[in-house]
């Protein structure tokens, strides 16, 4: 399958070779990009490496060997808490909400590092309810007693705090309901539409990230498989192994 044109990527992982241990890679030779104002799927069997990708991409992970690049620059000796700084953010695929916290006390410590600013936090939250409705509705709500989709989407908004440009995304759906999952695609596809943010997705659900995603790379034991637009990928037993 074609590859895409790389003049228009925000994230660029090329030649990659990560493990958690140095002599154990468990992605090899991997190359990515994530094209501007787009959802970027990697999809493949668990194992693979797909979330092992996107935590390299963070900072978790120091690769063994190749290069991460940020719209352009050199991300590998760059911290994790400046990664965020230059507006790369992450969503874990365990939600990582304070439960025992309101919504809006969730949302006000995703401005953490703009919290003298007063004024700012309050701009920050406001965007917030006007993308997710319902949060404002249930501001002073105990996040824990919100619908697994609600919740992700606190953690969603906490995420935008910070103004990202970029968001990686591990598995937003895993545990929900399909009802639920729907929820949340539909919020993904808003972001790089409304808000302009591109995505780097990572998800097992392969039917349901292929309605939302405009590119997509499949893995196999770490390493490319295939690559191409996702309007190519029409036949999914031949090209993901689904029965």
């Amino acid at each position: 399958m074609a590859a895409g044109n790389s003049d228009d990527a925000v994230l660029e992982m090329k030649d990659l070779y990560v493990g958690y241990y140095k002599d154990l890679n468990i992605i090899q030779a991997l190359d990515i990009k994530a094209r501007r104002n787009q959802i970027t799927a990697v999809l493949g069997a668990n194992g693979v490496g797909k979330s092992t990708a996107l935590k390299a991409a963070f900072g978790f992970l120091k690769p063994n060997q190749g290069e991460i690049l940020l719209e352009g620059e050199d991300i590998l000796p760059v911290p994790t808490y400046q990664r965020i700084l230059k507006g790369l953010a992450y969503i874990p695929q365990q939600p990582g909400v304070f439960k025992d916290m309101s919504v809006e006390e969730n949302l006000e410590l995703g401005g953490w590092t703009f919290r003298g600013n007063k004024r700012l936090v309050r701009e920050k939250i406001e965007a917030n309810y006007e993308r997710f409705p319902v949060l404002k509705e249930k501001r002073k709500q105990i996040t824990g007693e919100l619908s697994g989709g609600q919740q992700r989407m606190v953690e969603i908004g906490r995420t935008l705090m910070a103004d990202p440009k970029m968001l990686l995304v591990d598995e937003p759906t895993a545990g929900l309901s399909k009802m639920l999952a729907e929820e949340v695609y539909e919020m993904l596809t808003h972001l790089t539409s409304r808000d302009n943010l591109t995505i780097l997705l990572v998800d097992q659900e392969i039917r349901q990230a292929l309605k939302i995603a405009d590119y997509v790379y499949v893995l196999e034991l770490g390493r490319n498989k295939f690559e191409g637009p996702a309007a190519e990928f029409h036949d999914l037993e031949k090209a993901f192994w689904v029965s």
